[in-house]
């Protein structure tokens, strides 16, 4: 858990431990300084591992060497923006790197993140075939400069139920991990395109009221 000080200062934060698995990529200049993607792998307690996105500025950290292998202690932002195409957008998620250390050796996995924001859209509530209780909330933080990051959250048994009951423009803190989830969307009557979404998995979550 992070301490309440920090839960005051910040309403967006990540704290990752886990594995390079790839290289730099350029991603884009802003104001003159270059950002570059790559992908850390983080192992869950049930033997599963989540891919998570991470954007890194070149003053941060040196880009052009190799890291593949190594393990990395990352603490950020979960940032979203939009990808506009011919036909259609798609959000597209990140952890924002605000610090990021290589480590000597390897050390126990991290998979943190606090949000501080508000249900933007209706919340969506099911029942898997298996009976699990799910609901999915789009939570909006905002950011400097009249910015907000749209965060997609799944919420699991009473949680669900609980959110279920929530109203668009509700305040909410939640605290759980970042997730990666692969799923089939259909594109045409006789096609589907495998895509691959990255949210929130809920582990607690409180209800402010304004």
């Amino acid at each position: 858990m992070y301490d309440t000080t920090e839960h005051i200062i910040e309403n967006n934060q990540v704290h990752l431990r886990g594995k390079m698995v790839t290289g730099f990529s350029f991603s884009h200049e802003l104001l003159g300084e270059g950002f570059y993607t790559a992908q850390v792998t983080v192992d869950r307690l049930s033997e599963m591992t989540d891919t998570i996105p991470i954007l890194v500025s070149e003053r941060l950290i040196d880009v052009t060497q190799d890291y593949i292998g190594k393990y990395v202690e990352i603490r950020g932002q979960f940032r979203s923006y939009n990808q506009y195409n011919e036909e259609h957008n798609r959000l597209i998620l990140h952890v924002f790197a605000t610090k990021m250390e290589i480590l000597e050796e390897e050390d126990y996995p991290i998979n943190k993140i606090y949000l501080d924001g508000y249900i933007c859209k209706p919340t969506v509530y099911r029942k898997t075939p298996l009976g699990r209780e799910i609901s999915d909330v789009l939570l909006a933080v905002n950011r400097s400069y009249h910015k907000s990051d749209y965060i997609p959250c799944i919420c699991w048994g009473r949680n669900a139920r609980y959110a279920s009951s929530l109203e668009v423009g509700s305040h909410l803190q939640m605290e759980g991990r970042i997730q990666r989830r692969e799923y089939s969307k259909r594109i045409s009557e006789t096609e589907t395109e495998s895509r691959t979404a990255y949210e929130v998995s809920v582990g607690s979550m409180k209800l402010l009221e304004e």
